[in-house]
């Protein structure tokens, strides 16, 4: 680790000298940064249970990608944020990352000043979010959620939901009954103030289409799912158990 108090991150970059500087210039910023140049290296660590807030991907990397690299993460449980740093920001690109459960996705020619600014963001809203968590489980009719695992059950089957859609999920049953807008939603996959989309109303389309792969992991178990009720240019709701 570079340097300890502040944000602690998890760097992973293969181009060494963009990566010495970050980690350089993070570090005077009162970032702890502990940096890998592939995979490999990252995974190794986390056997020996390095604390950390956030997890910084490059999208390119040798052997295994970074989007590949999330899916190994969230596999054995890590459910830290993941912001992806890259200069491969295609829009396919970005999409398929804030799908599979990152939380940002940044362009690195963005600059120190708004990097800096959205971790601290990301961290801010995930402690944030990590408050409610109690270490016990949720029910809510069929479902059944645990907290300290993120993971969502439907009548005792493991939906296998992404990190963002189990937030989603959990923000809904814990509102159970009353309707939650597009923007509350929106903000559980990413922090407040998070832009997607065209306009400033476009963000509704990845909240639509998140709700959608829910509905669609719940159908795949219970074809008679119709739990979440949509009140259209408002919100969702997750009704309550009869």
């Amino acid at each position: 680790m570079s340097r300890t108090g502040g944000i602690h991150l998890l760097f992973v970059e293969d181009d060494e000298n963009y990566r010495e500087n970050l980690v350089a210039e993070l570090s005077e910023r009162g970032f702890g940064v502990h940096s890998f140049a592939d995979a490999t290296s990252l995974l190794r660590s986390l056997d020996g249970a390095v604390a950390a807030d956030v997890i910084m991907l490059e999208w390119k990397l040798p052997k295994t990608s970074g989007i590949d690299l999330l899916a190994q993460l969230r596999g054995r449980g890590v459910n830290l944020p993941v912001v992806f740093l890259t200069g491969h920001t295609l829009p396919a690109n970005e999409s398929l990352a804030l799908e599979r459960g990152a939380i940002d996705f940044i362009d690195k020619a963005r600059g120190l000043e708004v990097l800096v600014r959205r971790l601290k963001s990301v961290v801010k809203a995930s402690k944030r979010t990590d408050q409610p968590q109690v270490d016990r489980s949720m029910i809510c009719g069929k479902l059944l959620l645990r907290p300290d695992v993120s993971r969502a059950y439907w009548d005792g089957v493991d939906l296998d939901l992404t990190v963002g859609e189990y937030n989603i999920v959990r923000l809904l049953a814990s509102n159970v009954g009353r309707y939650v807008t597009y923007r509350a939603i929106y903000n559980r996959i990413h922090h407040e103030g998070f832009i997607a989309g065209r306009g400033p109303m476009g963000y509704r389309a990845n909240v639509r289409s998140t709700i959608k792969r829910i509905r669609n992991k719940l159908r795949e178990r219970d074809p008679a799912f119709d739990e979440i009720e949509n009140y259209t240019g408002f919100g969702y709701c997750w009704k309550k158990p009869a």
